[in-house]
């Protein structure tokens, strides 16, 4: 390896990718699906359960991705976001260019992508909030990795105090038992449903009237995504992921006291949203379930850093990598598709899936995606919208016919 980086150096090309970086990324990409996938299928998406006429079995499925899944991914891809930052700063270094103008041009991509993607295609997108909080990674870019993980403990510390407080809060509000059965939900939900499965222009009204909502709940769990973000920088600069071979004992202690923490959370968290504990529990559920996720997205990335050192770790590593060297693509294609599937511009079966068909179904598209970045990225070296984002980050197209190299 260090005579390919230096070989490449020497080509004016870029430092050869780190495969666990890529990997990372494919194994995050199935957790963003299933929940939004969940998410597209109907009104009531992974909150408290509204439909009457779930089974037993969308009951379970729903449970065991509240559990295992919500909110545990996209902190994945958050951390992983902080640690790339490093790596694009240190290109730009390389290259002898200032990084903050690539890193502006970067931002607005991913900020004009978002609100398209919003638009359009899914409200819950992610790619806007990243783009606003990666300027406070710009305006932080000098600070050393102890300052940067210092401020994440703080950061993660007071925004859980915080959500913490509100949901006990809520618990002691008296529970109506009425809750989702009102008529003026009742007459949202079905004026929801008749959007998704009008026409184009009402798939475009119901996803800008619900921005503000979504808006909102970012702001609320921004705190955990830019805690995520320094996490990754902190790794980024001490290169942590570069060479995990001298990490293992201390990857193995975040596994454990990771899954100590994050599990009784998760579980009380599906208990309360999707379980028996019912509506007066479900505030203080997504509380707990937001503020002990980390410890299971930390546990998640250790165990599979420690898997990826096997010889079947291996395997799994060349399987993952090339979708996650393409996980723009991926994500905003994982969109289009259930667009396609539950709303106007295709089938328009909103609401009208159980959650096991519709998790059958992601985990289905999630092959398909394995398969065609791997056929993609033995002949080329980006993705469409990775492609398109490298040349606004650079401000020209990027050189070459793109194919792909051992190195990469």
């Amino acid at each position: 390896m260090p005579v390919a980086a230096a070989a490449a150096h020497t080509r004016g090309e870029r430092s050869p990718r780190i495969p666990e970086v890529d990997a990372l990324r494919g194994f995050a990409l199935v957790g963003i699906l299933l929940v939004n996938a969940l998410m597209m299928a109907g009104p009531y998406g992974l909150g408290p359960p509204g439909a009457s006429h779930a089974s037993t079995l969308d009951r379970t499925v729903e449970g065991l991705v509240q559990a295992f899944v919500v909110g545990k991914f996209y902190l994945m891809f958050s951390f992983l976001f902080g640690y790339s930052f490093t790596l694009q700063s240190a290109s730009a270094d390389r290259d002898g260019t200032s990084a903050v103008p690539r890193l502006l041009r970067r931002s607005l991509g991913l900020l004009v992508l978002g609100v398209l993607h919003a638009v359009l295609l899914y409200v819950g997108d992610i790619l806007m909030t990243y783009a606003v909080l990666g300027l406070i990674l710009i305006a932080a870019r000098n600070c050393s990795a102890r300052t940067a993980l210092r401020a994440a403990r703080t950061l993660y510390g007071c925004v859980s105090a915080l959500l913490l407080l509100g949901g006990l809060a809520s618990v002691l509000v008296p529970d109506t038992g009425t809750a989702g059965t009102d008529p003026e939900s009742a007459a949202g939900i079905a004026a929801l449903v008749a959007g998704y499965r009008g026409d184009a222009a009402s798939v475009v009204r119901a996803n800008i009237g619900q921005l503000p909502d979504v808006l909102l709940a970012s702001a609320l769990v921004g705190g955990f995504v830019l805690a995520a973000f320094l996490v990754g920088m902190h790794c980024g600069k001490r290169r942590l992921l570069a060479d995990t071979g001298n990490q293992t004992a201390r990857m193995r202690r975040i596994c454990v006291l990771g899954a100590a923490v994050g599990l009784p959370g998760s579980l009380f968290t599906a208990l309360a949203v999707s379980g028996p504990l019912g509506p007066r529990w479900s505030i203080l559920g997504e509380m707990v379930g937001v503020v002990t996720a980390p410890a299971l997205t930390a546990a998640y990335i250790c165990g599979m850093l420690l898997l990826l050192k096997s010889d079947r770790g291996a395997r799994i590593a060349a399987l993952l990598a090339p979708a996650g060297r393409m996980a723009l693509t991926n994500y905003l294609s994982q969109s289009l598709v259930m667009a396609l599937v539950f709303t106007a511009y295709g089938l328009a079966l909103y609401d009208r899936l159980g959650s096991a068909v519709v998790v059958l179904g992601a985990l289905v598209l999630y092959a398909t995606q394995i398969a065609l970045s791997a056929a993609l990225m033995a002949r080329h070296r980006y993705g469409p919208a990775e492609w398109l984002l490298r040349a606004v980050t650079h401000a020209r197209l990027p050189h070459g016919p793109h194919r792909s190299s051992a190195t990469r």
